[in-house]
């Protein structure tokens, strides 16, 4: 808890920016006071962790800007999690799911598509693995990666960092208890069995705990994020990965990499920007260009190893495929993304305009004194109420505010501009403008000093 911020003034301040929020948004409120045949008010639950009390009722949105049910219109630096990297509705995914859908016809058939070889082979040049498997989800990929790799290894746990981002991936819901052994994440509803008989669970940048855990001989995979995304921006520390993949391969472990928020890092994710070699990669969110889509993609080697195992169904009742995983819709949307959208070109813009976003953050935190620090990874910063940023998940955790958290983000919508709700993330997208970022600098800038006094 930042020891410069007086919490009396914090409590009032939310008041009031909580108070404002209400009356500015009479609409989106209304809607929600309806909704009484959804669960918790929202199609999906977790859309009432938000700051002002009820959610914001989406009305269009275009590029990076949003507008709601009572007319304000939003600059978008949420980008619905990463779902909109590519921005909302890019023109190009736009006219190939009307080709697909409406021109064509037939959105899911059961049936491949030329599209599809196409994806694979601009993320085999992106990632670098040749061979790709679809999903609708990233949740999914890594699921069905951790199939994969129990199935090939003969070996039953998989090995997470405290506190990474899975998606709702039973295994994956793990963290490093007080006493330093694995233990339930907060959380973590209706687990189908005590999360420690699946899974192990190391600090991210600790090489020490990783081996130690690796040393049971029981790890199928280590399932990670190159750098922690979802409990705030931990980057990976001088020579951790490798040595990730130095210890993986010395105990017989595959690698996962799931790159579904790390791809802000470069058009090949921290992958390819930090030259990694892991076993599998999975992928979702972005790729798709706001369309549900996701994947996984396997090296060489283990693609044989695979495919060569007469014992293993992978066609009918493996477990690693969906119905409408690899429909032609979300195939077609991804090549348009991939093609068109999210280029290499395109991520350089978002990577340079993302600096320019940390560097306004760091000089407001500086001007008032405060014991913050910022974190970037390429098109993705995030500030965080901690000076110098956690090293690892469990630090990270510890320094969450949530009372403070809510101001800063009811303040800036409040004045049109959105982050990501879980946290203080701001994402960049192609139709991003350096105007866009200045906005956020001085509306943050604002906020601290009314924070500060």
């Amino acid at each position: 808890m930042p020891a410069s911020v007086d919490r009396a003034r914090l409590a009032s301040l939310l008041a009031r920016e909580t108070a404002a929020a209400a009356a500015r948004n009479p609409r989106s409120q209304a809607a929600y006071q309806r909704a009484e045949h959804l669960f918790g008010r929202v199609p999906m639950t977790w859309m009432n962790k938000n700051a002002g009390g009820f959610p914001l009722y989406l009305d269009g949105a275009r590029g990076a800007r949003v507008s709601d049910i009572d007319g304000h219109d939003y600059l978008d630096f949420c980008l619905g999690d990463t779902g909109a990297m590519a921005g909302h509705s890019p023109e190009a995914v736009a006219e190939a799911v009307e080709q697909r859908y409406r021109v064509r016809g037939g959105a899911t058939a059961m049936l491949p598509t030329e599209d599809a070889e196409w994806v694979g082979a601009e993320l085999t040049r992106r990632f670098r693995l040749p061979r790709w498997s679809f999903s609708l989800t990233a949740t999914d990929a890594n699921r069905w990666a951790i199939r994969l790799a129990r199935a090939v290894t003969g070996r039953s746990k998989i090995l997470v960092n405290s506190y990474s981002y899975h998606g709702s991936v039973d295994e994956s819901l793990i963290v490093v208890g007080p006493d330093g052994r694995g233990a339930s994440r907060p959380g973590n509803v209706g687990a189908p069995c005590e999360v420690t008989l699946t899974s192990r669970v190391a600090e991210f940048n600790d090489l020490a705990g990783l081996e130690r855990e690796l040393a049971h001989g029981d790890v199928a995979a280590v399932l990670m994020e190159p750098a922690l995304t979802n409990i705030g921006i931990v980057l990976p520390e001088p020579g951790y990965l490798d040595g990730v993949r130095e210890l993986t391969r010395r105990f017989g472990t595959l690698l996962i990499n799931d790159e579904t928020h790390t791809f802000s890092a470069g058009p090949g994710g921290a992958t390819a920007a930090w030259g990694l070699a892991p076993d599998i990669l999975t992928i979702g969110k972005a790729i798709g260009g706001g369309i549900p889509a996701g994947g996984y993609g396997l090296s060489a080697e283990l693609s044989e190893r695979l495919l060569g195992r007469a014992d293993l169904d992978l066609i009918d009742m493996g477990g690693v495929g969906g119905t409408l995983a690899g429909n032609a819709l979300s195939v077609a949307a991804m090549r348009a993304t991939l093609e068109q959208v999210l280029t290499d070109q395109a991520f350089a813009g978002m990577c340079a305009l993302s600096e320019r976003f940390e560097a306004g953050v760091r000089a407001g935190i500086a001007e008032h004194g405060l014991p913050w620090s910022v974190s970037r990874l390429g098109a993705r910063s995030e500030y965080r109420f901690a000076d110098p940023a956690p090293r690892n998940g469990t630090e990270s955790a510890a320094t969450a505010d949530a009372e403070l958290e809510d101001f800063l983000h009811v303040f800036l919508a409040n004045r049109g501009v959105l982050l990501t709700p879980f946290h203080n993330m701001a994402l960049i997208c192609p139709a991003t403008t350096a105007d866009d970022v200045d906005t956020h600098t001085a509306l943050f800038a604002e906020a601290l000093a009314e924070l500060v006094g």
